[in-house]
């Protein structure tokens, strides 16, 4: 191991795949991968130009889709349908519904809000498809939020209309336990995912109607916007920028769900700066972060501040991981992925005991 500090803050010019923490399993998946990474522009820049870069590398991430469609396992146990809900905002939201082909009683639901800096990406991409499936057959049901982005195919709609669409879709699925056959509720999501299940339970908070959520699982949260300030609490921005994301990339994101600005210490738009006030009264969180993320440290900050405001809280690094290694990765690192999601399984299945 080497003496030097961590990743970038020891070698400017790092690369995960040369990173001595990393996984050697995914360190040979990225450098076999060689996916196209598009340069970012300024956040300074036209809109248009903001929107265009969405659009592309949307379409970057999207060249691995049929591989992920070919590996993708049977899961002949589950079976899928999808309901259409109107939103706050009158717009039809499609949920995405996985659960076992033969259910003995309730089981607990998630509501799974995926990944995506709540500007790109789709519930209908095969990594999701597969994560719902993979954690309905832990024995749960799982529903997947169509909901709007900021920008790709599925925008451009900035802040709040994707968290409106969470919270709709988690309201409806209260208000369906009986006919869905659900004995309690848990919002989880990963990177943009993350930040809109700890966000629709804070906007539950405001709006009195926390009650029908049980607990939120995040998911290498994406909740502070400070991709282009750094601050200096957040060192993993630095040490693992560009480990499969970088700020840059981020900030241009956040440019496009928040475009004036005005949202950038509001704890709807971006968790990390939520109030003690804010957190109290919250229910149970499991706050899951990477190693070799740049999101890594803005997880663990808001595991410290939950923990402070006295919410139920726990926190878990996966060692070695880059950002999402779990949903991006499931065939290289099997026994990782499958760890969250038993994790998710159990932090679930215990409030319906």
């Amino acid at each position: 191991m080497s003496s030097l500090p961590a990743g970038r803050l020891g070698t400017i010019d790092m690369k995960i795949e040369d990173d001595p923490r990393t996984d050697p399993r995914i360190a040979k998946a990225i450098a076999l991968e060689n996916m196209p990474v598009t340069p970012a522009p300024n956040t300074s820049d036209p809109i248009e130009v903001l929107i265009e870069y969405s659009n592309q590398i949307e379409k970057d991430w999207g060249l691995n889709h049929n591989a992920e469609w070919e590996n993708m396992p049977a899961f002949e146990q589950i079976e899928t349908h999808q309901e259409i809900i109107e939103g706050i905002d009158g717009n039809a939201i499609t949920l995405h519904i996985h659960r076992p082909k033969t259910q003995i009683g309730s089981l607990p639901a998630i509501v799974h809000t995926h990944g995506g800096g709540m500007t790109i990406m789709s519930a209908k991409d095969p990594s999701y498809v597969r994560w719902r499936s993979l954690l309905a057959n832990q024995d749960m049901v799982v529903i997947g939020v169509e909901f709007r982005n900021a920008g790709g195919q599925l925008g451009s709609s900035p802040f709040p209309a994707g968290l409106n669409d969470c919270a709709a879709a988690t309201q409806w699925t209260f208000e369906n336990k009986d006919r869905l056959n659900i004995s309690s509720i848990v919002i989880s999501g990963e990177s943009g995912g993350g930040n809109l299940s700890i966000a629709t339970a804070l906007k539950a908070k405001t709006e009195n109607w926390l009650r029908k959520i049980d607990g939120v699982y995040a998911c290498c949260p994406y909740i502070s916007g400070a991709y282009e300030e750094k601050p200096s609490e957040l060192v993993s921005l630095i040490e693992n920028d560009q480990y499969l994301i970088n700020c840059k990339q981020m900030a241009v994101l956040a440019q496009l769900y928040d475009p004036d600005g005005r949202n950038s210490q509001n704890p709807l738009a971006w968790p990390y700066h939520s109030s003690p006030e804010d957190l109290l009264g919250l229910p149970p969180h499991i706050v899951w972060t990477n190693e070799l993320d740049p999101l890594r440290d803005e997880g663990i900050a808001f595991y410290r501040k939950l923990m402070a405001a006295g919410v139920n809280v726990s926190g878990q690094t996966a060692l070695g991981t880059c950002h999402a290694a779990e949903t991006i990765f499931p065939d290289v690192i099997p026994e990782i992925t499958l760890s969250l999601a038993g994790s998710i399984a159990n932090f679930a299945k215990s409030f319906s005991s």
